[in-house]
């Protein structure tokens, strides 16, 4: 899949939001950009859109979606590429997929580093993400990657009790470094993430 590293890249990958399983998805980026002020990032063409089977939520949108309007582990930023490494590792397929964050809109100013998102931030956040759940039916498993992500486990078991939760570290290079153990945490979430979306195999 091609890296969003220059504006060639990210216009083709956006002309994929006017395709049937973009279509919902980025109609909720747009409300939510209306809802908040704020920017806010659309999922990734090259993912599942509404028809993902697992959703990947992060905690916040990085410095690098300012370039690219996109959650996708394609951006040119380390956490993007910490992430495409691991969902390889893993096994788990793109068009399984749907990327967002807990925090769906942008919270740092132009040219300012990402920082942690306020307790305010994220109940702000969350109380948004009922909207997303209900453009994606075929949902099996959810991922929370990192503290921010995690705090929506109530909203999961309120909005859809069926969903098994994982929880893994966050994938930016702050938390990958501090130890190994805490890639093979981040994999083995993802593998088993990966293990509940595969086809079920009638005998």
């Amino acid at each position: 899949m091609t890296i969003l590293a220059d504006p060639a890249a990210v216009e083709a990958r956006r002309a994929g939001l006017a395709a049937a399983h973009m279509r919902p998805l980025a109609a909720f980026a747009a409300s939510l950009r209306e809802a908040t002020g704020n920017e806010v990032p659309d999922a990734d063409p090259a993912d599942g859109g509404v028809h993902a089977r697992c959703l990947l939520l992060l905690e916040t949108p990085g410095p690098a979606i300012l370039r690219t309007g996109f959650v996708s582990c394609d951006n040119p930023a380390p956490t993007a590429g910490n992430l495409r490494r691991f969902l390889r590792d893993a096994g788990l397929p793109r068009e399984a997929l749907l990327i967002w964050n807990a925090v769906p809109f942008v919270i740092h100013a132009p040219g300012a580093r990402n920082r942690a998102p306020r307790a305010s931030e994220v109940r702000k956040g969350l109380a948004l993400l009922p909207g997303l759940l209900a453009l994606l039916p075929a949902l099996r498993v959810c991922v929370l990657a990192g503290r921010a992500a995690a705090a929506a486990a109530p909203v999961f078991r309120a909005e859809r009790s069926d969903l098994p939760l994982l929880e893994m570290p966050h994938p930016s290079p702050t938390y990958v470094c501090t130890s190994p153990e805490v890639p093979r945490r981040i994999v083995a979430a993802l593998r088993s993430a990966a293990a509940a979306v595969r086809p079920e195999v009638v005998a």
